[in-house]
C-alpha cells in the first residue's frame, strides 16, 4: 500500500532541498521525522511538514501504524520561478530567479526484501 503527500510551491530551491530528499529514502518514517526535527534548515522543516502529512494520511485514511511505515520515495521537483530584476551599471538590468519546489513523499507499509529474507 502506498501513501502520498505533496507540498507545492515551497520557497526553497530544488538543488538545496534535494540533499534532504537523498537522506530520507529507505528510512523508517519515525526515524526520518526525528532526524528532520533535529536539523535546523528550511528544507528540513518543509520535508518534516510533508512527512507528517503523509503519516497522518496513512493513520486516518488507511488505519496503518506509523511505526510500520517506510519512506519509499522522496523527490523534489522544480516549481515556477519568480522573476525579479535589479538595476545594474550603465542602465542595464540583471535578472534574479527566485526558485520554488514541489516536495513529494511516498510511504509504504511493506517490508523490504533483502536476498529473500525480510528486513
Amino acid at each position: 500500500m502506498e501513501i502520498h503527500a505533496v507540498t507545492k510551491y515551497a520557497r526553497v530551491s530544488p538543488q538545496k532541498a534535494n540533499d534532504f530528499a537523498h537522506l530520507l529514502r529507505g528510512k523508517p518514517a519515525v526515524v526520518a521525522l526525528t532526524e528532520l526535527d533535529l536539523t535546523r534548515n528550511k528544507s528540513a522543516a518543509l520535508f518534516a511538514q510533508t512527512l507528517r502529512s503523509a503519516i497522518a494520511n496513512a493513520e486516518n485514511n488507511l488505519d496503518l501504524k506509523k511505526e510500520n511505515l517506510i519512506i519509499k520515495t522522496a523527490t523534489v521537483g522544480p516549481g515556477p520561478m519568480f522573476r525579479r530584476f535589479r538595476a545594474k551599471a550603465r542602465g542595464m538590468a540583471g535578472r534574479i530567479r527566485k526558485r520554488t519546489s514541489h516536495f513529494t513523499i511516498v510511504l509504504t507499509d511493506e517490508k523490504k526484501q533483502v536476498q529473500g529474507k525480510e528486513a
